[in-house]
């Protein structure tokens, strides 16, 4: 069973969750704090909210998932999450059931799967694991954060297609082509480019969602690692979240 809110704004103690609960917030400007503060209130606004599995949905917990999915879209529209219905919060864990593609392309598993978030397709909704979403608004496990990879998702499914690539300006694209298949090609045939993750090899979406990741949560490493990588990132995002840890 699901239970769902009444669409509320920004709460009056919602900057104090932010502060509270956001590592990231430390290091953003006044004026970067004013438009997450924005765009956290319009998506609490305006997009459904519901709690599965007899969760409870409070003002912290409805703050801490959105001001996440605020950073990405930091200075690009909020629009860009119009695909985005809902989002769908759980205790921890989700199970997915029923046919999908399986771990060997052109197979099919019906097998329980255990995630910690979901994006689902069109119009559909995000689902994330609470206690993941915490964790990641804390910073407890860089390079993780569930709550920015779903979202990403979302943003690479504005074309109609998962395929890796987002909505880009036309002077990113051939760039952004180009990088991100140099690096994904040699982490499906298992050459380490750290601080990407494994995970990125899955398929080209989960490259870009794992990217995404790795971007805003070890900017420094993939600034020196791969400049080339976050290059593009950072075009496409029109951030530099490595200058604002230096």
């Amino acid at each position: 069973m699901q239970l769902r809110s009444r669409r509320r704004g920004l709460p009056e103690d919602g900057p104090e969750i932010v502060e509270r609960h956001l590592a990231v917030w430390q290091v953003l400007d006044d004026e970067e704090r004013r438009r997450l503060l924005v765009v956290t209130d319009q998506l609490l606004s305006r997009k459904r909210w519901e709690a599965a599995q007899g969760f409870t949905l409070d003002d912290t917990v409805r703050v801490v998932i959105a001001a996440q999915a605020a950073l990405l879209v930091l200075n690009l529209e909020p629009e860009q999450y119009r695909l985005v219905s809902g989002i769908v919060v759980h205790p921890s864990t989700l199970t997915i059931t029923g046919a999908r593609p399986g771990l060997v392309q052109g197979t099919v598993s019906d097998e329980p799967l255990t995630v910690l978030g979901l994006a689902q397709g069109g119009r559909g909704p995000v689902a994330v694991a609470w206690d993941e979403a915490l964790a990641g608004a804390h910073g407890t496990v860089r390079g993780h954060n569930v709550v920015l990879h779903e979202f990403a998702h979302k943003l690479d499914m504005l074309d109609g297609t998962v395929d890796g690539t987002p909505l880009l300006p036309r002077d990113v694209r051939d760039d952004w082509v180009r990088i991100c298949t140099d690096v994904y090609d040699d982490l499906v045939t298992g050459r380490p480019r750290p601080p990407m993750r494994w995970y990125g090899a899955t398929n080209p979406g989960e490259f870009f969602a794992v990217a995404t990741e790795v971007f805003f949560e070890q900017s420094s490493e993939l600034r020196d690692t791969e400049p080339d990588l976050y290059g593009v990132l950072a075009r496409f995002y029109r951030q530099d979240p490595a200058v604002r840890f230096a």
